[in-house]
Protein backbone atom coordinates (compact mmCIF):
# COMPACT_ATOMS: atom_id res chain seq x y z
CA UNK A 1 0.00 0.00 0.00
CA UNK A 2 1.38 3.27 -0.12
CA UNK A 3 0.88 5.80 2.17
CA UNK A 4 -1.57 8.63 1.01
CA UNK A 5 0.14 12.33 0.84
CA UNK A 6 -1.40 15.38 -0.02
CA UNK A 7 -1.13 16.21 -3.78
CA UNK A 8 0.45 19.62 -4.16
CA UNK A 9 0.40 19.16 -8.11
CA UNK A 10 -3.52 18.34 -7.98
CA UNK A 11 -6.12 19.23 -10.52
CA UNK A 12 -7.54 21.26 -8.07
CA UNK A 13 -4.14 23.40 -7.94
CA UNK A 14 -3.54 23.83 -11.43
CA UNK A 15 -0.38 22.45 -11.03
CA UNK A 16 1.09 19.06 -12.13
CA UNK A 17 4.32 18.05 -11.37
CA UNK A 18 6.23 17.27 -14.66
CA UNK A 19 9.78 16.20 -12.70
CA UNK A 20 10.96 15.05 -9.36
CA UNK A 21 13.12 12.99 -7.45
CA UNK A 22 12.76 8.99 -6.94
CA UNK A 23 15.02 7.78 -3.90
CA UNK A 24 14.94 4.19 -3.14
CA UNK A 25 16.82 3.56 0.22
CA UNK A 26 17.16 -0.41 0.39
CA UNK A 27 18.60 -2.22 3.81
CA UNK A 28 18.71 -5.58 4.56
CA UNK A 29 15.61 -5.53 6.19
CA UNK A 30 13.47 -3.16 3.95
CA UNK A 31 13.21 -1.40 1.41
CA UNK A 32 11.56 2.66 1.22
CA UNK A 33 11.14 4.43 -1.88
CA UNK A 34 10.12 8.17 -1.70
CA UNK A 35 8.82 10.02 -4.57
CA UNK A 36 9.62 14.12 -4.23
CA UNK A 37 9.46 17.24 -6.32
CA UNK A 38 12.49 19.43 -7.93
CA UNK A 39 12.74 21.76 -4.27
CA UNK A 40 12.14 18.25 -1.66
CA UNK A 41 8.44 18.26 -1.09
CA UNK A 42 6.94 14.56 -1.00
CA UNK A 43 4.97 13.38 -3.41
CA UNK A 44 4.07 9.89 -2.26
CA UNK A 45 6.23 6.70 -0.60
CA UNK A 46 6.28 3.40 0.11
CA UNK A 47 7.96 0.54 1.61
CA UNK A 48 8.02 -2.98 1.57
CA UNK A 49 6.28 -3.14 5.12
CA UNK A 50 3.22 -1.15 4.05
CA UNK A 51 2.30 -3.16 1.29
CA UNK A 52 2.10 -6.29 3.74
CA UNK A 53 5.72 -8.11 3.97
CA UNK A 54 6.46 -9.33 7.05
CA UNK A 55 9.75 -10.30 8.68
CA UNK A 56 12.74 -11.22 6.10
CA UNK A 57 10.58 -10.99 3.17
CA UNK A 58 10.68 -7.50 3.75
CA UNK A 59 14.20 -7.67 2.08
CA UNK A 60 13.66 -9.65 -0.83
CA UNK A 61 13.61 -8.20 -4.52
CA UNK A 62 9.79 -8.76 -4.84
CA UNK A 63 9.20 -6.85 -2.02
CA UNK A 64 11.26 -3.68 -3.33
CA UNK A 65 9.33 -3.97 -6.64
CA UNK A 66 5.96 -3.95 -5.27
CA UNK A 67 7.08 -1.04 -2.69
CA UNK A 68 8.42 1.00 -6.00
CA UNK A 69 5.63 -0.05 -7.90
CA UNK A 70 2.73 1.42 -6.09
CA UNK A 71 4.98 5.10 -5.39
CA UNK A 72 5.36 5.81 -8.85
CA UNK A 73 1.98 4.73 -9.41
CA UNK A 74 0.26 7.61 -7.23
CA UNK A 75 3.44 9.72 -8.80
CA UNK A 76 2.52 9.37 -12.24
CA UNK A 77 -1.31 9.64 -11.68
CA UNK A 78 0.18 13.21 -10.34
CA UNK A 79 1.39 13.88 -13.98
CA UNK A 80 5.21 12.73 -12.91
CA UNK A 81 7.11 12.44 -16.43
CA UNK A 82 10.37 12.82 -15.57
CA UNK A 83 12.91 12.24 -12.74
CA UNK A 84 16.01 11.65 -10.73
CA UNK A 85 16.63 8.53 -9.14
CA UNK A 86 18.94 8.13 -5.68
CA UNK A 87 19.57 4.65 -4.67
CA UNK A 88 21.07 4.22 -1.34
CA UNK A 89 21.81 1.05 0.78
CA UNK A 90 23.33 -2.35 0.51
CA UNK A 91 20.02 -4.60 0.54
CA UNK A 92 18.99 -6.80 -2.02
CA UNK A 93 15.70 -4.68 -3.36
CA UNK A 94 17.89 -2.05 -5.23
CA UNK A 95 18.45 -3.77 -8.64
CA UNK A 96 14.68 -4.80 -8.27
CA UNK A 97 13.62 -1.66 -7.58
CA UNK A 98 14.84 0.24 -10.41
CA UNK A 99 13.45 -2.10 -13.16
CA UNK A 100 10.71 -1.53 -11.90
CA UNK A 101 11.10 2.48 -12.21
CA UNK A 102 12.42 1.98 -15.98
CA UNK A 103 9.37 -0.51 -16.76
CA UNK A 104 7.01 2.73 -15.27
CA UNK A 105 7.66 4.21 -18.24
CA UNK A 106 9.15 7.58 -16.87
CA UNK A 107 12.16 8.98 -18.51
CA UNK A 108 15.06 8.79 -15.90
CA UNK A 109 17.58 12.34 -16.14
CA UNK A 110 20.20 9.93 -14.18
CA UNK A 111 20.89 7.25 -11.76
CA UNK A 112 22.88 7.84 -8.87
CA UNK A 113 24.35 5.78 -6.10
CA UNK A 114 24.55 7.78 -3.09
CA UNK A 115 25.14 4.78 -0.68
CA UNK A 116 28.60 5.91 1.75
CA UNK A 117 31.58 4.17 1.73
CA UNK A 118 32.82 2.81 4.66
CA UNK A 119 35.89 3.92 6.74
CA UNK A 120 39.49 2.35 7.22
CA UNK A 121 38.93 0.33 10.88
CA UNK A 122 37.21 2.11 13.60
CA UNK A 123 39.47 5.17 12.88
CA UNK A 124 37.23 8.16 12.31
CA UNK A 125 36.92 9.11 8.42
CA UNK A 126 39.30 12.05 6.90
CA UNK A 127 37.93 15.39 6.77
CA UNK A 128 36.45 16.08 3.14
CA UNK A 129 38.36 18.67 1.27
CA UNK A 130 37.26 20.97 -1.05
CA UNK A 131 37.20 20.15 -4.66
CA UNK A 132 37.41 22.72 -7.04
CA UNK A 133 35.38 21.41 -10.09
CA UNK A 134 36.93 21.10 -13.35
CA UNK A 135 33.83 20.59 -15.71
CA UNK A 136 32.91 23.39 -17.66
CA UNK A 137 29.73 25.07 -18.64
CA UNK A 138 26.61 23.42 -20.69
CA UNK A 139 23.67 24.70 -21.26
CA UNK A 140 20.91 23.05 -23.23
CA UNK A 141 17.11 24.03 -24.78
CA UNK A 142 15.09 21.79 -22.03
CA UNK A 143 11.57 22.83 -23.44
CA UNK A 144 10.59 24.93 -26.70
CA UNK A 145 7.03 25.21 -28.42
CA UNK A 146 5.42 27.65 -30.91
CA UNK A 147 1.92 28.62 -28.88
CA UNK A 148 1.15 31.37 -32.13
CA UNK A 149 2.75 32.81 -34.83
CA UNK A 150 3.66 35.76 -33.10
CA UNK A 151 4.38 34.37 -29.14
CA UNK A 152 7.19 31.71 -29.41
CA UNK A 153 8.21 30.18 -26.05
CA UNK A 154 12.24 28.17 -24.97
CA UNK A 155 13.22 27.38 -21.52
CA UNK A 156 17.25 26.72 -21.13
CA UNK A 157 19.56 25.59 -18.53
CA UNK A 158 23.06 26.57 -17.85
CA UNK A 159 25.24 24.21 -15.52
CA UNK A 160 27.33 23.72 -13.18
CA UNK A 161 27.94 27.22 -11.94
CA UNK A 162 29.03 28.32 -8.11
CA UNK A 163 27.39 29.52 -5.69
CA UNK A 164 26.14 33.31 -6.74
CA UNK A 165 27.02 33.22 -10.31
CA UNK A 166 23.73 32.07 -11.60
CA UNK A 167 22.28 35.11 -10.44
CA UNK A 168 24.72 37.82 -11.64
CA UNK A 169 24.20 35.89 -15.51
CA UNK A 170 20.42 35.52 -15.20
CA UNK A 171 20.03 39.15 -14.92
CA UNK A 172 22.87 40.64 -17.10
CA UNK A 173 20.98 38.40 -19.68
CA UNK A 174 17.80 39.36 -18.56
CA UNK A 175 18.54 42.97 -19.07
CA UNK A 176 20.62 42.18 -22.64
CA UNK A 177 17.24 40.46 -24.32
CA UNK A 178 14.89 42.74 -23.06
CA UNK A 179 16.84 45.89 -24.00
CA UNK A 180 19.44 45.19 -26.28
CA UNK A 181 18.03 42.96 -29.20
CA UNK A 182 17.42 45.11 -32.36
CA UNK A 183 13.64 44.58 -33.44
CA UNK A 184 11.69 45.79 -36.94
CA UNK A 185 8.36 47.42 -37.05
CA UNK A 186 6.68 50.27 -38.15
CA UNK A 187 7.42 53.65 -37.11
CA UNK A 188 5.45 56.19 -39.80
CA UNK A 189 1.63 55.89 -41.81
CA UNK A 190 0.69 58.74 -44.28
CA UNK A 191 -2.51 59.03 -46.02
CA UNK A 192 -4.34 61.94 -47.77
CA UNK A 193 -7.96 61.46 -46.67
CA UNK A 194 -6.61 62.15 -42.93
CA UNK A 195 -6.98 65.43 -41.84
CA UNK A 196 -5.99 64.20 -37.90
CA UNK A 197 -5.14 61.14 -36.24
CA UNK A 198 -8.38 61.07 -34.06
CA UNK A 199 -10.60 61.85 -37.53
CA UNK A 200 -12.25 59.12 -39.07
CA UNK A 201 -13.08 57.80 -42.71
CA UNK A 202 -16.52 56.88 -44.20
CA UNK A 203 -16.70 53.44 -45.02
CA UNK A 204 -14.24 52.04 -42.38
CA UNK A 205 -15.29 50.62 -39.15
CA UNK A 206 -12.40 51.93 -37.52
CA UNK A 207 -11.12 55.53 -36.52
CA UNK A 208 -7.38 56.39 -38.05
CA UNK A 209 -6.27 56.46 -34.18
CA UNK A 210 -7.30 52.45 -33.77
CA UNK A 211 -5.55 51.68 -37.44
CA UNK A 212 -2.42 53.45 -36.44
CA UNK A 213 -2.53 50.74 -33.11
CA UNK A 214 -2.71 47.87 -35.42
CA UNK A 215 0.19 49.06 -37.59
CA UNK A 216 1.69 49.09 -34.23
CA UNK A 217 0.90 45.48 -33.46
CA UNK A 218 2.16 44.53 -37.18
CA UNK A 219 5.70 41.91 -36.45
CA UNK A 220 8.51 41.95 -39.09
CA UNK A 221 11.79 39.90 -39.21
CA UNK A 222 14.18 41.52 -41.37
CA UNK A 223 18.06 42.62 -41.15
CA UNK A 224 17.84 45.82 -42.95
CA UNK A 225 19.29 49.29 -41.37
CA UNK A 226 17.96 52.34 -42.28
CA UNK A 227 14.61 53.24 -42.66
CA UNK A 228 12.69 51.53 -45.92
CA UNK A 229 9.05 52.28 -47.82
CA UNK A 230 6.15 50.24 -47.96
CA UNK A 231 2.63 50.57 -48.55
CA UNK A 232 -1.31 49.46 -48.58
CA UNK A 233 -3.24 50.11 -51.47
CA UNK A 234 -6.58 48.09 -51.30
CA UNK A 235 -10.06 48.82 -52.57
CA UNK A 236 -13.30 47.91 -50.11
CA UNK A 237 -15.15 46.04 -49.36
CA UNK A 238 -12.57 44.04 -48.34
CA UNK A 239 -10.76 43.08 -44.81
CA UNK A 240 -7.68 44.40 -44.66
CA UNK A 241 -5.15 42.03 -43.16
CA UNK A 242 -1.37 42.52 -42.87
CA UNK A 243 -1.11 40.35 -46.02
CA UNK A 244 -1.86 43.49 -48.07
CA UNK A 245 1.12 45.59 -46.98
CA UNK A 246 3.35 45.70 -50.30
CA UNK A 247 6.94 45.39 -48.33
CA UNK A 248 10.62 45.48 -49.71
CA UNK A 249 12.25 42.02 -50.50
CA UNK A 250 14.62 42.32 -47.21
CA UNK A 251 11.38 42.78 -45.37
CA UNK A 252 9.56 39.53 -44.01
CA UNK A 253 5.72 39.31 -42.04
CA UNK A 254 5.49 37.44 -39.33
CA UNK A 255 1.70 36.56 -39.18
CA UNK A 256 -0.29 37.91 -42.31
CA UNK A 257 -3.75 37.20 -40.88
CA UNK A 258 -2.90 40.48 -38.57
CA UNK A 259 -6.01 42.57 -38.99
CA UNK A 260 -6.08 46.52 -39.97
CA UNK A 261 -9.11 47.69 -40.87
CA UNK A 262 -12.26 46.67 -41.93
CA UNK A 263 -13.46 48.65 -45.34
CA UNK A 264 -17.50 48.21 -45.43
CA UNK A 265 -17.68 50.55 -48.49
CA UNK A 266 -16.18 50.34 -52.52
CA UNK A 267 -13.41 53.16 -51.54
CA UNK A 268 -9.71 53.17 -51.86
CA UNK A 269 -7.81 53.07 -49.05
CA UNK A 270 -3.73 54.13 -49.88
CA UNK A 271 -1.54 54.05 -46.53
CA UNK A 272 2.55 54.61 -47.01
CA UNK A 273 4.40 53.22 -44.17
CA UNK A 274 7.77 53.63 -42.75
CA UNK A 275 9.96 50.49 -41.95
CA UNK A 276 13.22 50.82 -39.33
CA UNK A 277 15.12 48.95 -37.45
CA UNK A 278 16.02 49.71 -33.65
CA UNK A 279 15.83 48.46 -30.06
CA UNK A 280 14.07 49.24 -26.92
CA UNK A 281 10.68 51.19 -27.37
CA UNK A 282 10.84 54.46 -28.82
CA UNK A 283 7.47 56.79 -27.92
CA UNK A 284 6.16 59.36 -30.51
CA UNK A 285 6.53 62.59 -30.07
CA UNK A 286 3.87 64.99 -30.42
CA UNK A 287 6.34 67.48 -32.69
CA UNK A 288 6.56 64.80 -34.52
CA UNK A 289 4.93 65.29 -37.62
CA UNK A 290 5.80 65.42 -40.85
CA UNK A 291 4.60 65.90 -44.06
CA UNK A 292 0.91 65.28 -43.28
CA UNK A 293 2.53 61.35 -41.80
CA UNK A 294 1.88 60.12 -38.59
CA UNK A 295 4.73 58.46 -36.04
CA UNK A 296 3.71 55.34 -34.24
CA UNK A 297 5.25 54.28 -31.28
CA UNK A 298 8.44 52.33 -32.35
CA UNK A 299 8.02 48.67 -29.96
CA UNK A 300 11.35 47.06 -31.87
CA UNK A 301 11.62 44.71 -28.77
CA UNK A 302 11.40 40.98 -30.29
CA UNK A 303 11.67 39.64 -26.68
CA UNK A 304 8.17 39.73 -25.04
CA UNK A 305 9.28 38.53 -21.90
CA UNK A 306 12.20 36.70 -19.98
CA UNK A 307 12.37 35.08 -16.45
CA UNK A 308 15.78 33.21 -15.06
CA UNK A 309 15.37 31.18 -11.71
CA UNK A 310 18.02 29.49 -9.51
CA UNK A 311 17.73 25.76 -8.39
CA UNK A 312 20.94 24.92 -5.72
CA UNK A 313 22.40 21.27 -4.70
CA UNK A 314 25.30 19.98 -2.90
CA UNK A 315 26.40 20.71 0.54
CA UNK A 316 27.11 23.63 2.01
CA UNK A 317 30.88 23.70 1.96
CA UNK A 318 30.23 22.33 -2.05
CA UNK A 319 27.07 24.29 -3.19
CA UNK A 320 26.93 24.85 -7.09
CA UNK A 321 23.35 26.08 -8.91
CA UNK A 322 21.52 26.01 -11.90
CA UNK A 323 20.75 28.19 -14.08
CA UNK A 324 17.01 28.36 -15.76
CA UNK A 325 16.16 30.93 -18.26
CA UNK A 326 12.78 31.15 -19.73
CA UNK A 327 12.12 33.27 -23.14
CA UNK A 328 9.16 34.43 -25.03
CA UNK A 329 9.15 35.96 -28.10
CA UNK A 330 7.06 38.05 -30.66
CA UNK A 331 7.75 35.06 -33.64
CA UNK A 332 10.62 37.47 -35.59
CA UNK A 333 13.09 35.67 -33.55
CA UNK A 334 13.09 31.91 -32.12
CA UNK A 335 14.23 32.00 -28.15
CA UNK A 336 17.30 30.42 -29.37
CA UNK A 337 18.24 33.16 -31.68
CA UNK A 338 17.22 35.97 -28.73
CA UNK A 339 19.57 33.97 -26.47
CA UNK A 340 22.90 34.07 -29.14
CA UNK A 341 22.04 37.31 -30.03
CA UNK A 342 22.23 39.07 -26.33
CA UNK A 343 24.85 36.84 -25.79
CA UNK A 344 26.49 38.86 -28.37
CA UNK A 345 25.98 42.06 -27.52
CA UNK A 346 26.99 41.35 -23.83
CA UNK A 347 30.63 40.09 -24.93
CA UNK A 348 30.69 43.11 -27.76
CA UNK A 349 30.22 45.17 -24.48
CA UNK A 350 33.17 44.04 -22.30
CA UNK A 351 35.61 43.26 -25.21
CA UNK A 352 37.43 47.06 -24.03
CA UNK A 353 37.47 46.27 -20.33
CA UNK A 354 39.94 43.33 -21.63
CA UNK A 355 41.95 45.23 -24.13
CA UNK A 356 41.94 48.76 -23.54
CA UNK A 357 44.22 49.97 -21.34
CA UNK A 358 43.26 51.44 -18.08
CA UNK A 359 43.09 54.95 -17.51
CA UNK A 360 44.31 58.14 -15.32
CA UNK A 361 41.06 59.60 -13.50
CA UNK A 362 42.03 62.50 -12.61
CA UNK A 363 39.83 64.90 -9.72
CA UNK A 364 39.97 68.24 -9.51
CA UNK A 365 38.34 71.24 -7.73
CA UNK A 366 36.42 73.46 -9.44
CA UNK A 367 37.07 76.96 -8.72
CA UNK A 368 32.95 78.47 -8.17
CA UNK A 369 31.83 75.36 -7.08
CA UNK A 370 32.20 72.96 -4.14
CA UNK A 371 32.16 70.38 -5.53
CA UNK A 372 34.69 67.11 -7.51
CA UNK A 373 34.44 66.22 -11.45
CA UNK A 374 36.04 63.15 -12.77
CA UNK A 375 37.74 63.28 -16.32
CA UNK A 376 37.69 59.15 -17.44
CA UNK A 377 38.79 59.75 -21.80
CA UNK A 378 41.45 61.97 -21.92
CA UNK A 379 41.24 62.20 -25.65
CA UNK A 380 43.70 65.30 -26.36
CA UNK A 381 46.50 63.12 -24.13
CA UNK A 382 46.03 60.67 -26.04
CA UNK A 383 46.29 62.14 -29.18
CA UNK A 384 49.42 64.13 -27.96
CA UNK A 385 51.19 60.34 -27.00
CA UNK A 386 50.33 59.32 -30.79
CA UNK A 387 51.82 62.19 -32.56
CA UNK A 388 55.20 61.05 -30.07
CA UNK A 389 54.60 57.71 -30.82
CA UNK A 390 54.51 56.51 -34.50
CA UNK A 391 53.50 53.04 -34.10
CA UNK A 392 50.10 53.88 -33.18
CA UNK A 393 49.77 52.14 -30.05
CA UNK A 394 46.93 54.35 -28.36
CA UNK A 395 44.81 54.19 -31.86
CA UNK A 396 44.76 50.63 -31.26
CA UNK A 397 43.30 50.86 -27.58
CA UNK A 398 40.58 53.50 -28.21
CA UNK A 399 37.22 51.94 -29.82
CA UNK A 400 34.66 52.89 -31.78
CA UNK A 401 31.87 52.78 -29.02
CA UNK A 402 34.16 55.33 -27.22
CA UNK A 403 33.16 57.93 -30.05
CA UNK A 404 29.71 58.18 -29.38
CA UNK A 405 28.27 57.37 -32.13
CA UNK A 406 24.63 55.91 -32.51
CA UNK A 407 24.19 52.78 -32.33
CA UNK A 408 23.10 52.26 -36.48
CA UNK A 409 26.17 54.00 -37.55
CA UNK A 410 28.16 51.85 -34.75
CA UNK A 411 27.03 48.12 -36.09
CA UNK A 412 27.52 49.32 -39.69
CA UNK A 413 31.37 49.58 -39.17
CA UNK A 414 31.19 46.76 -36.46
CA UNK A 415 30.13 44.79 -39.36
CA UNK A 416 32.85 45.95 -41.88
CA UNK A 417 35.35 44.44 -39.12
CA UNK A 418 35.95 48.21 -38.02
CA UNK A 419 36.58 47.79 -34.65
CA UNK A 420 39.06 50.93 -33.24
CA UNK A 421 40.13 54.40 -34.22
CA UNK A 422 43.04 52.70 -36.19
CA UNK A 423 40.99 50.28 -38.29
CA UNK A 424 38.53 53.64 -38.90
CA UNK A 425 41.91 55.82 -40.24
CA UNK A 426 42.79 52.84 -42.46
CA UNK A 427 39.73 53.76 -44.11
CA UNK A 428 39.03 57.15 -46.75
CA UNK A 429 36.12 58.71 -46.85
CA UNK A 430 35.13 57.23 -50.06
CA UNK A 431 35.89 53.53 -48.55
CA UNK A 432 33.31 54.43 -46.06
CA UNK A 433 30.35 55.73 -48.12
CA UNK A 434 31.18 51.61 -50.14
CA UNK A 435 30.19 51.04 -46.58
CA UNK A 436 26.61 48.75 -47.05
CA UNK A 437 23.84 50.59 -44.99
CA UNK A 438 26.13 53.59 -44.59
CA UNK A 439 24.65 57.22 -45.51
CA UNK A 440 26.15 60.39 -46.34
CA UNK A 441 24.76 61.64 -42.88
CA UNK A 442 26.45 58.91 -41.18
CA UNK A 443 29.85 59.32 -42.53
CA UNK A 444 29.47 63.37 -41.98
CA UNK A 445 28.66 62.68 -38.72
CA UNK A 446 31.72 59.97 -38.05
CA UNK A 447 34.16 63.13 -39.76
CA UNK A 448 32.39 65.44 -37.16
CA UNK A 449 33.17 63.32 -34.21
CA UNK A 450 37.17 62.97 -35.24
CA UNK A 451 37.31 66.41 -35.39
CA UNK A 452 35.43 67.46 -32.21
CA UNK A 453 37.32 64.49 -30.38
CA UNK A 454 40.42 63.69 -31.67
CA UNK A 455 41.46 66.41 -34.38
CA UNK A 456 41.86 64.15 -36.57
CA UNK A 457 40.87 64.70 -40.57
CA UNK A 458 39.75 61.73 -42.93
CA UNK A 459 41.05 62.19 -46.53
CA UNK A 460 38.57 61.78 -48.92
CA UNK A 461 40.93 59.11 -51.25
CA UNK A 462 43.45 57.12 -50.33
CA UNK A 463 47.11 58.19 -51.49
Amino acid sequence: MTKAIPRIGSRKNGRRIQKGVIHVQASFNNTIVTVTDVIGRVVSWSSAGTCGFRGTRRGTPFAAQTAAGNAIRTAVDQGLQRAEVMIKGPGLGRDAALRAIRRSGILLSFVRDVTPMPHNGCRPPKKRQVAVSTRTLQWKCVESRTDSKRLYYGRFVLSPLMKGQADTIGIAMRKALLGEIEGTCITRAKSEKVSHEYSTIVGIEESVHEILMNLKEIVLRSNLYGTRDASICVRGPKYVTAQDIISPPSVELVDTTQHIANLTEPIHLCIELKIERDRGYRMKSPNNYQDGSYPIDAVSMPVRNANHSIHSYGSENEKQEILFLEIWTNGSLTPKEALREASRTLIDLFIPFLDAEEEDIHFYLEDNQNRFTVSFFTFHDRLANLRKNKKGIALKCIFIDQSELPSRTYNCLKRSNIHTLLDLLNNSQEDLMRIEHLRIEDVKQILDILQKHFAIYLPKNKF
